[in-house]
């Protein structure tokens, strides 16, 4: 019985670590496998970190809910803050830049890229 126990915890280990080789974001909690002894070592499994940026406008930077100037406003980032990015998208231009980073974390709306520094790759949508 001890045997299938533990090769049923080695078996969703491995696929904890599949998932999160192939870049699916893993938001299970953390698999436990045998090690060589036979006792149980946790496999940490990660979320993928979305992109970040930091707001560089002189004055709040307000969320767009599509990526133009026009679209209904949602709220604003303070400058300086470090906000999270899920992609970009071709918008409205603004002030040379037609780019607009859809906001990451789950929250909804648009930024103007032209207001933020990314810190870190921000994908096409």
């Amino acid at each position: 019985m001890y045997a299938s126990h533990a090769r049923r915890r080695i078996t969703g280990a491995l696929v904890g670590l599949v998932i999160a080789g192939t870049g699916v974001l893993a938001t299970t909690s953390p698999a436990v496998a045998a090690d060589a002894t036979g006792k149980g070592a946790v496999a940490q499994t990660t979320k993928a970190a979305e992109p970040t940026g930091r707001v560089v406008a002189r004055l709040p930077l307000s969320i767009r809910q599509k990526p133009t100037t026009s679209s209904r406003y949602l709220g604003s980032f303070k400058p300086g803050t470090v906000i999270r990015l899920h992609c970009k998208v071709v918008g409205q231009n603004v002030d040379g830049n037609k780019l607009w980073y859809l906001l990451g974390n789950g929250r909804p709306g648009y930024v103007a890229a032209r207001y933020v520094q990314n810190l870190s790759y921000v994908p096409y949508c």
